[in-house]
């Protein structure tokens, strides 16, 4: 039976940080080239799509995502013709390849902000978002940061909004000729061959015209489940605007005349009532969204089968969810379970055999550890501004400012820092043994690096897991997660132990193994499942 779901619906993704990837010519920060020499390694790996952190040309005061030119490549990366041989490389292995697009907001050195910045009377003042102020802000909108989203210019005299950081500029797609300059840089992406785009806090596109004051909230940090409430205030007027849904519409509209099929991935925040609308009630909104549950997790049974039987109510097909465990911006997750790796085999199962797309971030494949840069000698921008808070603190605060410490080099090989650079790297690669390695786990049959190979290929060629709908099942333990993948006559049933001790479970006659690791096995009519480890199985539904 020929598969006629989309593309996209199928794919796993690979996000690839380029500034920590791969390093070919010595300066200490990885590039295209690097990239270009790794991509028979990913595509072993099992990898079908490929996201890319921004590669385009910019100061890097937020290391590429406040850019100063969209359709350029950072020389620190490359060139357009580097990054041309790229795109067709990814696809002569049979790959695609996702862009990461910062439509919020720009570098306040892009040529549209120094025109728009230099009067009030520039035809391209109106590119972003200005308001008059009294000696103070023009209301209280705080940004993500914490801090006041309203930044005061000497020049003209006003203040501009930016919803992140104060040197990236908000946009005010309130102006035809911004969504029209915007949807021109998707364009010349999309005729170059690119495959969809990841939309960088797409929440935060649109504002209230009318500039009202957020309501006061009781909460200061944030939550997984609740980023419209922060530092005091409800963003109310400033975070998830019924025209940004709208806006979702219309980009996919925009993209969807082209033939690669391209999709929309995006990052926002909210309830589920909110992400579902960023979809489209049609499902004719952003073809995805993240939701971050998995990356605050809670390592036990329930808490997966909680997560899955909600997703299926609420993103039930048309809709697909995703399922990510670490990104740039989030601490590894590794380390969240305190270096084990029986477990982050679990997790990485979990998140590969569900319905849905499996998100893995770089490194995660061998358990890249956390740094451990301090607050006050960090690069990042948001840990600068905090410099002065003890790393230790703001671990135990749960609250993370230093996103160095998720984005030190890969580990490819034993060689001089680790295979990444032969000149000095930007981050330090840190303490590594062989068995951290890429190199060092490709020989080691039971490594994390192998079981992600294992994942990959398994979903990748299995329709059942790729397409087919998911159900829950009881089982004789409550450390014992059990869900089925059904597609046809086809039943894939997937055990996964959370606890310390082996569970028994009897099996059903005509099942044969399709993957099991950390000892799970089948012994005659019975299913032995060991602490922390997992079994596939297959049989086919009696007519």
């Amino acid at each position: 039976m020929e598969n006629k779901m989309e593309w996209w619906k199928q794919t796993s993704i690979y996000q690839i940080y380029p500034w920590s990837y791969q390093d070919s010519n010595g300066d200490g920060i990885g590039d295209l080239q690097g990239i270009l020499g790794r991509l028979d390694q990913i595509r072993d790996l099992g990898v079908e799509t490929i996201w890319f952190s921004p590669f385009y040309r910019s100061p890097g005061e937020d290391f590429g995502y406040d850019i100063s030119d969209y359709t350029s490549i950072d020389p620190r990366f490359g060139t357009m013709d580097d990054c041309d041989k790229l795109i067709k490389e990814i696809h002569k292995r049979k790959m695609r390849v996702v862009l990461d697009m910062v439509m919020n907001h720009t570098s306040d050195k892009h040529p549209w902000f120094l025109e728009s910045q230099s009067s009030k009377e520039n035809p391209q003042r109106d590119f972003y978002i200005w308001k008059k102020g009294t000696n103070k802000p023009p209301n209280n909108w705080i940004s993500m940061v914490g801090t006041s989203g309203w930044n005061y210019d000497k020049t003209t005299g006003e203040y501009y909004y930016s919803n992140f950081l104060s040197f990236q500029p908000d946009l005010n797609y309130r102006n035809p000729k911004v969504k029209k300059a915007m949807f021109g840089v998707l364009d010349f992406w999309l005729k170059k061959g690119v495959d969809g785009f990841r939309l960088d806090i797409f929440n935060s596109i649109y504002k209230d015209e009318s500039f009202k004051n957020n309501p006061f909230s009781l909460r200061y940090f944030p939550t997984p489940d609740n980023h419209d409430e922060a530092f005091f205030q409800k963003k109310t007027y400033n975070l998830n605007l019924p025209e940004s849904f709208q806006f979702a519409k219309e980009v996919r509209k925009h993209i969807s005349k082209y033939k690669q099929k391209p999709f929309l991935i995006g990052e926002v925040s909210g309830s589920d009532k909110v992400l579902k609308s960023f979809l489209g009630d049609k499902a004719d909104g952003l073809n995805l969204v993240f939701q971050f549950e998995l990356i605050h997790f809670d390592y036990h049974a329930k808490f997966f089968k909680n997560l899955l039987e909600k997703n299926e109510k609420e993103f039930h097909a048309p809709f697909t969810p995703t399922y990510v465990l670490g990104n740039h911006d989030q601490r590894r997750y590794i380390d969240r379970l305190g270096g084990d790796i029986r477990k982050a085999k679990v997790l990485s199962a979990f998140q590969f055999l569900a319905r849905g797309i499996p998100v893995v971030y770089y490194g995660d494949e061998i358990g890249r550890k956390e740094g451990r840069i301090s607050n006050f000698l960090g690069k990042d921008p948001i840990a600068k501004m905090n410099r002065f808070v003890p790393l230790f603190l703001s671990n135990l605060l749960g609250i993370y400012i230093n996103r160095d410490n998720c984005r030190l080099p890969m580990l490819w090989d034993t060689d001089e820092n680790a295979g990444f650079s032969t000149g000095r790297p930007w981050l330090p690669v840190g303490k590594f043994q062989t068995s951290d390695t890429v190199s060092g786990q490709r020989k080691e049959e039971n490594s994390l690096w192998n079981h992600y190979k294992s994942l990959f290929h398994l979903r990748k060629g299995s329709e059942v897991l790729k397409t087919g709908s998911l159900k829950t099942k009881s089982t004789s333990s409550n450390d014992l997660l059990c869900f089925e993948r059904i597609l046809l006559d086809k039943v894939i049933t997937v055990y996964l132990n959370f606890g310390e001790k082996e569970i028994q479970e009897p099996i059903l006659k005509g099942s044969k193994v399709l993957y099991q690791f950390g000892a799970a096995g089948v012994f005659g009519e019975t299913i032995q499942i060991p602490g922390h480890s997992g079994l596939v199985l297959e049989h086919k539904l009696k007519k």
